[in-house]
């Protein structure tokens, strides 16, 4: 298959190659260190950080990136990019720390502060999703061509409505959110599942609603926002604004809800989470 945009093929095998270096230290007694903030970083994020700037700079060398394990960038010199690569070389650090495969290689292409394309490969099955607005979106098994994925209106008959939530984090206004959804969808049914892969449960139909009011980092989300906009999703901020990258000197995210596009019950979510 060739796809739409000229640098996505590239960027797909290359999540795949980040994801061939993390894997000889997955579930083997891996180093664990604590950055600044206190959040783990290990080998196997520095060794998929290394492949993956080493691999854009040869397939685009004019375009700057922002890693996680490279995000002391002051806030000048990212206020004159016009075209950047929002990295996560390891999304999903503590699961791969605690053994799961819930774990992804998170690559995005972000340009005026919006997200053009994403990829999101899971090394421990060679899983991958990719997509943007206005592209599509496709899920490929590594080898395999990729399959065109789409989110969905509404749960199949019978089925439950499902949200997805983290394994890890939530908050008192995501719980109140969840109970007022339940009381106008009936009763919800709650997918657990780490990293970016949130995202792409809704972009290929599994699921019908991510609201996140707990913190993320922009390249927590960059690459999975993008795969769900060409699946035919959206990604919100609380007010109805849509969820965009902007330069600014916090690289945290405010709070935000990823949904279909077109679903009726959008108002109430965005009511629910305004509170």
């Amino acid at each position: 298959m060739i796809y739409p945009h000229p640098l996505l093929a590239g960027v797909v095998e290359l999540a795949h190659r980040a994801g061939d270096a993390i894997l000889p230290f997955w579930r083997n007694n891996v180093q664990v260190d604590a950055k600044a903030d206190e959040s783990p970083v290990t080998a196997a994020d520095l060794a998929a950080h290394h492949v993956i700037v080493a691999g854009l700079s040869a397939l685009a060398p004019d375009i700057p990136i922002l890693s996680e394990e490279d995000c002391a960038i002051d806030l000048a010199t990212r206020q004159g990019w016009q075209r950047w690569w929002l990295v996560d070389p390891l999304d999903g650090t503590k699961e791969f720390i605690a053994g799961s495969e819930e774990f992804t290689v998170n690559i995005a292409l972000i340009e005026q502060g919006q997200v053009v394309f994403g990829v999101v490969s899971m090394p421990t099955n060679g899983r991958c999703y990719a997509g943007g607005a206005g592209l599509g979106a496709w899920r490929s098994e590594r080898g395999q061509a990729p399959q065109p994925i789409h989110v969905r209106q509404a749960p199949p008959a019978g089925a439950a409505f499902t949200v997805v939530a983290s394994r890890r984090h939530s908050s008192a206004e995501q719980e109140r959110l969840l109970a007022g959804l339940s009381a106008v969808v009936g009763a919800l049914e709650l997918a657990n599942i780490g990293s970016s892969l949130k995202f792409c449960l809704l972009a290929e139909g599994a699921a019908d609603c991510y609201p996140r009011l707990a913190p993320t980092s922009q390249w927590d989300t960059a690459a999975a926002q993008g795969v769900l906009e060409g699946a035919g999703g959206e990604v919100l901020q609380v007010d109805g604004q849509p969820f965009v990258y902007p330069p600014r000197a916090s690289l945290l995210n405010p709070f935000f809800l990823a949904l279909p596009v077109g679903v009726q019950w959008r108002g109430t979510l965005l009511a629910l989470a305004k509170g």
